[in-house]
């Protein structure tokens, strides 16, 4: 009997692949996903409340238990290195930065998905790949304590970030490492040039990287704006005399994807899983989060506050192929 069962779960799993990649009723899938139990997941957004919302529900409606392993993006790199290496196939999915997920898929890190139903709900300009799934997108305005700006002198723009009332008054995070700061660089080196990041260094940016201090510093009047606000750390702020400002050129953003790590031991419930990501429940988990989904069109209600986050401009994000040499120019334009 038990020799039998396991013919049929593998029988199952051999034909959800091709099933997923049709596009067909995914109910093999299910069956092969509950068959395995569990899946192992890598992220590396600290802290989020949304990722143990999204888990929850998941394991709710498939009864597939998730164990989670949420450290900062450097510690799941080295980590996926040292065991992948050695040869101990740990982790199921993983979720990062998408241009994070491009060095692991060239590092060999990760394996093709077989197909993800959920896909064809992806909007035209987040497709996914044969390997990389997008599940939301962060982004990135200004933060401004609203005691110390008045709505009529709230920057609207980047570039009235060089008005030289703000002149040594601009809390920033880190331009010249990995992080918040490293993005808004890159995107406005494509889009305003060199000379607005020397305009901008002449402005005298304190950098830190101590972001959920560095917010609250801002809250308490200890500085008038704070670049780069990621979107959804405002949440947390509600109350508090700040107040987030969507320039009118568009935000820098991160996409974070997901994907199949090699040699997954729990392939078809990393794959259930990834596909649920996209379902309508988890994104408007994130879009009530402050993020932004990265499916055509939601079914289901949006909080008022967080509608203009959602519907931000994207401005740009980072390129795997030019980080490098985005932070030596940081570097070397503030000193």
């Amino acid at each position: 009997m038990r020799r039998a069962s396991w013919y049929i779960v593998a029988m199952i799993a051999a034909c959800v692949a091709t099933s997923s990649a049709r596009g067909e009723d995914n109910a093999a899938l299910v069956a092969a996903a509950k068959a395995e139990g569990k899946l192992t997941f890598y992220t590396s957004f600290l802290g989020a409340p949304f990722h143990l919302a999204a888990i929850k529900s998941f394991e709710k409606k498939y009864g597939v238990t998730v164990e989670l392993l949420d450290v900062r993006a450097s510690e799941l790199r080295e980590r996926l290195r040292t065991e992948q290496a050695a040869g101990r196939f740990i982790g199921d999915v993983i979720q990062n930065g998408a241009a994070t997920m491009i060095r692991s898929q060239r590092d060999g890190e990760l394996q093709p998905h077989g197909g993800i139903v959920n896909a064809r709900l992806l909007s035209p300009q987040q497709p996914a790949t044969d390997v990389l799934v997008p599940s939301y997108i962060l982004a990135y305005g200004i933060l401004v304590n609203t005691t110390l700006v008045k709505p009529a002198d709230e920057p609207k723009s980047w570039k009235d970030l060089l008005d030289a009332r703000w002149k040594g008054k601009i809390q920033s995070d880190d331009m010249r490492a990995l992080g918040g700061g490293q993005v808004m660089f890159s995107v406005l080196q494509d889009a305003l040039g060199r000379d607005y990041h020397e305009k901008l260094a002449a402005q005298q940016p304190i950098f830190s990287r101590d972001v959920g201090n560095d917010e609250r510093r801002v809250a308490r009047g200890e500085f008038p704006m704070r670049i780069p606000q990621l979107f959804s750390n405002t949440t947390v702020l509600k109350g508090l005399p700040v107040k987030l400002v969507i320039p009118e050129e568009g935000v820098p953003y991160i996409r974070f994807d997901m994907a199949l790590l090699r040699n997954a031991p729990h392939p078809n419930a990393a794959r259930l899983f990834i596909n649920h990501y996209l379902s309508d429940e988890v994104q408007l988990i994130y879009a009530n989060a402050g993020l932004i989904p990265v499916v055509d069109k939601l079914n289901g209600p949006i909080k008022e506050e967080m509608r203009a986050m959602t519907g931000a401009k994207l401005l740009g994000t980072t390129n795997v192929d030019t980080q490098d040499a985005m932070l030596a120019l940081a570097k070397e334009i503030y000193k």
